[in-house]
């Protein structure tokens, strides 16, 4: 396995150009500067930080556009998960506007959504999500995920915690953007306290919703 050095200048000047001609010709044109600039920096960062949280899926670029409108071929980020349990885990992308970092869980099924909002209602575990949260938006990270628009099905629009019972999904992101440690070996101790600092969320989920 190569050793990590952060991810070179190159990768995002691939995904800023991919941006602009996502076609398979420049993809075969480019696809060295893709392996060595962006795939094998990758990789060698996940295996970084797998003794700790596990193994995770580097995901393919090629976009599945069986049912898509949208046909480019490519996706315009390099993304890997490690996964907490159902669709549920750690995340680091890397594309033309950084490096990116997040934690949560991106969908759910009806069972485990009920789950879900019956733990956040519950006034214990509802009131330790907002601690965890209030702590974890503080330090600089974003909650987001999809949300009702309106109140789901059994719970009161005045709820003191409707907010969150609107999601539909819950995640934690915070962007690296162009900063000079993306370049440098020292991205993954970032990642990993970051990850680290994002884990009671993870794990509340887990506890839960699983």
């Amino acid at each position: 396995m190569a050793e990590f050095t952060g991810f070179p200048v190159a990768a995002l000047d691939f995904y800023d150009d991919l941006e602009v001609d996502n076609t398979k010709t420049f993809w075969s044109e480019h696809k060295e500067i893709y392996e060595e600039s962006v795939r094998k920096p990758m990789n060698a960062l996940v295996a970084l930080l797998e003794s700790e949280f596990g193994p995770a899926k580097v995901f393919r670029p090629h976009r599945d556009v069986r049912f898509a409108k949208d046909k480019t071929p490519y996706k315009t980020n390099q993304g890997a998960f490690i996964p907490r349990g159902p669709s549920l885990g750690w995340y680091v992308e890397v594309a033309a506007p950084g490096v990116r970092v997040g934690a949560g869980f991106y969908e759910a099924s009806a069972e485990r959504l009920a789950a879900f909002r019956d733990a956040i209602a519950d006034e214990r575990r509802g009131t330790e999500l907002q601690k965890i949260l209030a702590k974890l938006t503080k330090a600089g990270w974003t909650v987001g995920g999809d949300r009702l628009k309106t109140s789901p099905r059994g719970y009161d629009a005045d709820h003191p915690r409707i907010d969150l019972l609107r999601h539909k999904s819950m995640t934690l992101s915070k962007s690296y953007g162009f900063e000079p440690v993306i370049h440098t070996a020292e991205l993954a101790d970032q990642i990993r306290e970051d990850w680290r600092t994002t884990t009671p969320f993870v794990e509340w989920v887990a506890s839960n919703a699983l």
